[in-house]
């Protein structure tokens, strides 16, 4: 068995063995400030498709383990339990067993226990190498953010990919986070209101606060409706109700019972596509159809920033900078809105066709 150097292990396409024989979960290593020097990659017989793809006859199949699924940010946890929702609709008998990092956010982890009467309770890593049955298929799709198809496929495909399913065979339907739509929400405003997500988990994606007046007011403007939104915004029609979301349920309840999003937060924009609420979303260093290509309900803006793209987190100065050159170089009156809706208080969102996808906006690239 190779051992990997430190810094490979916590960037290693995978999970990790530590030297006691447990799988580990490189997040938990890099959230604990841990050692990380003495591990291995898992063995073959975790099957990890990144390093071999491969196939699972899963009608053939009692149970499944999944290590290290699906990520430690919401978006991306909502997105796998959709595959995994998918996965089930094709396969009702299968049974799965989820090993997340120990150390993931408290509001992520949250997300598995509203999913929980369908997915079951997931199980805390680190876990013996030695408890996970050999006569079960086990699946690595650990570390994610690392896996090359990670950045080139849709997310929703990406992992369908990841545990030996065609994403083809899954209908489109099944890949809008309609689970979500199953869990029940808390009541929030006792007026019909938009909402505004600026901020996303990382500057680089985040709409410059500078700008976001600008677009409370033509949110305002076109629906006629007050904007509810995370955050400080200074403008007459807008209230910040960050204080009022103190975790997951909060979260889910503010989207799902709004009249229209705008958003640069992806895992809002899942959020909102798994409740058909209509949504105008920014994209800068992601193309957009690989986050929104199922979602007709969704508008998608973006920005042309070509030495950005790929960028999974940034607050440099210089990126920051082509971000708010772009934004003030938007024509906001141009900024769309999914059409097909009606914004009277008794008004109902617009389905959209079943078999669309996301329009698209891409402006121009600033001038430097």
């Amino acid at each position: 068995m190779t051992t990997l150097a430190d810094v490979h292990a916590l960037t290693h396409a995978g999970s990790l063995l530590s030297p006691q024989g447990e799988i580990v979960a490189p997040y938990d290593l890099e959230a604990a400030d841990a050692d990380a020097s003495g591990y291995a990659a898992l063995p073959a017989a975790i099957l990890n498709a990144n390093r071999a793809p491969f196939e699972i006859d899963y009608a053939r199949a009692d149970r499944v383990h999944l290590v290290n699924a699906f990520g430690v940010t919401l978006g991306d946890s909502v997105i796998g339990l959709s595959a995994l929702f998918a996965l089930k609709r094709l396969y009702p008998h299968l049974r799965i067993t989820i090993y997340r990092p120990m150390r993931a956010p408290r509001y992520v982890q949250r997300l598995y226990e509203l999913a929980a009467p369908w997915a079951g309770d997931p199980v805390p890593l680190p876990v013996p190498l030695a408890s996970v049955p050999a006569d079960e298929p086990a699946i690595d799709i650990g570390n994610q953010l690392f896996w090359p198809r990670f950045a080139s496929m849709p997310m929703i495909d990406f992992f369908l990919w990841a545990m030996g399913v065609a994403p083809d065979r899954i209908a489109v339907g099944d890949r809008r986070n309609g689970w979500l739509a199953d869990v029940p929400l808390k009541a929030t405003a006792n007026v019909p209101y938009t909402l505004f997500c600026p901020d996303a988990s990382t500057p680089v994606r985040s709409i410059p606060a500078s700008m976001r007046a600008c677009i409370v007011a033509r949110l305002a403007d076109e629906t006629g409706l007050p904007v509810m939104g995370f955050g400080a915004v200074d403008h007459p029609r807008y209230r910040n109700i960050a204080p009022l979301c103190l975790d997951t349920d909060d979260f889910l309840a503010w989207i799902g019972h709004a009249r229209y999003l705008v958003t640069a937060d992806t895992a809002a924009l899942h959020v909102a596509a798994g409740f058909d609420i209509p949504t105008t979303a920014f994209f800068t260093t992601i193309p957009a159809s690989l986050r929104a290509r199922d979602y007709p309900n969704c508008v998608a803006v973006e920005f042309a920033l070509p030495h950005l793209r790929g960028i999974h987190a940034s607050a440099r100065p210089a990126d920051l900078a082509a971000l708010e050159r772009a934004y003030r170089g938007y024509d906001w009156r141009a900024m769309p809105f999914a059409s097909g809706m009606a914004w009277a208080p008794d008004g109902l969102s617009f389905p959209g066709s079943p078999e669309t996808t996301a329009a698209l906006h891409i402006t121009a690239r600033p001038s430097r």
